[in-house]
């Protein structure tokens, strides 16, 4: 049996093989960004905002089944292409195997000689190539493809799947946001929605998961905080704070993700716009004696500026800011006077920010551009953020009235660093953390101030460091 099967080897098309999996893996590649968008429309229904009813529960209901169908299809064409890949290596090794077999066959008019190596490892790769083929079937199989023919329209394909999914425990919590955001693009949008009903508390604040879930799950733990009687008196006001922002910003037209609620830890991000599908994402990092219970409106206030002028440089450009009150804002003396609030901000910044880009990049969203928005001690934060494991996913940081900083801006991680220093502002001129940003050696570039700026007038609206800052965040060349 040797002989025949070394000459259907020696005569694979080997070309086939590989021409189906760039097929395959072409389609796979581009699902996951049309999924993306049907899954975008179905939140939007399931969530009631725009649409309610007996209608609209219906509808929610078929566009689940079909996200469900659309994530059945990507997961079986990645896997036929893989195996695909793996058959067309082993056949093309077999084929050249099983050449060189016959010809030294043939020179020994040996034709049934099995031992001869060539020939014992051509037929290693054709068990292997065959085990390869019976794989990529069997991934297509699973969405009813059959003998070369395939569903004849959605209702076939949907008839033979199994539309309700099991949800896989999520990576663990030293997991990288890397992990997490393959993790949460791997489930159908059903699971999605049952595990943000099941965890709200874990995920709501896990790096990695997109932002509208992280949204969803927040609100969640937002409306429990406000049922609950228990609560205290401190976090009972900060989640009557949180809540009314939110009412306030939606009742005027901006779009609103509550990216962080820890009601515990005094920690709160929001957002105004979406950060999933947003062209240009900035984070705004405040100094000290900041809390969300009492600042959350200011710094909202401070956010809105930003898109408003991050528009205005780059019209048609769409934008997301977040307010980041992600680390314990230092409030009393020893605390503004040290690093220790700065270390650990950092790392969750840093953590943040990663989150966000490997949220977008798992779904084949396309890139934004980030920026991180540091003001006083905020800056002291970002310096941290970029000694954490990691380089810092951030296309630009701008560094405002810093009281110093530890290295130069080539330590920060970024590609672009801008920095503004107003010779009025006494916090800059104390140099308490080290190296002042508008040092010549620094290597940051200046934005412009006004010299009459004090250490808290940096996004004044009627000063110019607000437009040059938005165009930053914009992207626009040269925002001096």
């Amino acid at each position: 049996m040797t002989a025949p099967v070394l000459r259907a080897a020696a005569v694979w098309d080997v070309g086939q093989a590989r021409r189906a999996a760039q097929e395959l893996g072409a389609v796979a590649g581009r699902l996951p960004t049309w999924r993306n968008r049907l899954e975008g429309v179905a939140r939007a229904v399931d969530g009631g905002t725009s649409w309610a009813g007996p209608a609209a529960r219906t509808a929610a209901a078929a566009l689940r089944d079909l996200s469900a169908a659309a994530w059945a299809v990507e997961r079986a064409t990645a896997e036929s292409g893989t195996a695909f890949d793996r058959l067309a290596a082993e056949a093309g090794a077999a084929r050249e195997l099983a050449r060189e077999a016959l010809v030294r066959l043939e020179a020994l008019a040996l034709p049934g000689a099995p031992a001869l190596p060539a020939a014992e490892a051509a037929l290693r790769h054709v068990r292997a190539a065959c085990a390869a083929a019976d794989d990529a079937g069997t991934a297509l199989a699973d969405v009813g493809v059959h003998g070369g023919s395939a569903p004849a329209d959605f209702a076939a394909l949907a008839a033979g799947l199994p539309l309700g999914q099991p949800v896989c425990a999520p990576p663990g919590p030293a997991g990288p946001p890397e992990a997490v955001a393959a993790w949460w693009a791997a489930l159908p949008l059903a699971a999605q929605l049952t595990a943000l009903r099941t965890d709200p508390a874990g995920l709501g604040a896990r790096d990695g998961v997109p932002a509208w879930a992280r949204d969803r799950a927040n609100r969640q733990l937002l409306a429990d905080a406000l049922a609950d009687p228990g609560i205290g008196a401190y976090a009972a006001f900060t989640a009557r704070v949180v809540a009314s922002r939110i009412e306030a910003e939606e009742a005027a037209g901006s779009p609103v993700q509550l990216q962080l609620l820890d009601l515990a830890g005094d920690r709160v991000a929001l957002a105004l716009g979406d950060l999933d599908t947003a062209d240009a994402v900035a984070l705004v990092v405040p100094g000290i004696h900041n809390t969300p219970g009492d600042d959350l409106g200011a710094l909202l206030g401070t956010a809105r500026a930003v898109t408003a002028a991050a528009r205005r440089a780059a019209p048609g450009t769409t934008v997301a800011a977040a307010v980041w009150l992600g680390y314990d804002s230092p409030s009393g003396a020893p605390q503004v006077l040290g690093r220790r609030n700065a270390v650990e901000g950092g790392a969750a910044l840093a953590g943040a920010l990663t989150g966000l880009r490997a949220g977008r990049d798992a779904v084949v969203s396309p890139e934004a551009r980030a920026t991180v928005l540091a003001h006083s001690y905020g800056t002291v934060v970002v310096d941290e953020a970029a000694d954490a494991p990691g380089a810092l996913a951030a296309d630009a940081v701008v560094l405002l009235g810093s009281p110093g900083m530890e290295g130069d801006a080539a330590g920060l991680e970024a590609p672009e660093v801008y920095e503004a220093a107003s010779p009025d502002d006494l916090v800059v001129a104390l140099r308490w953390f080290g190296r002042p940003t508008g040092s010549d050696g620094f290597g940051a570039t200046a934005l412009p101030v006004d010299p009459d700026t004090g250490h808290s007038g940096y996004y004044d609206p009627d000063l110019p460091t607000l437009t040059a800052v938005g165009r930053v965040v914009a992207g626009v060349p040269d925002p001096r």
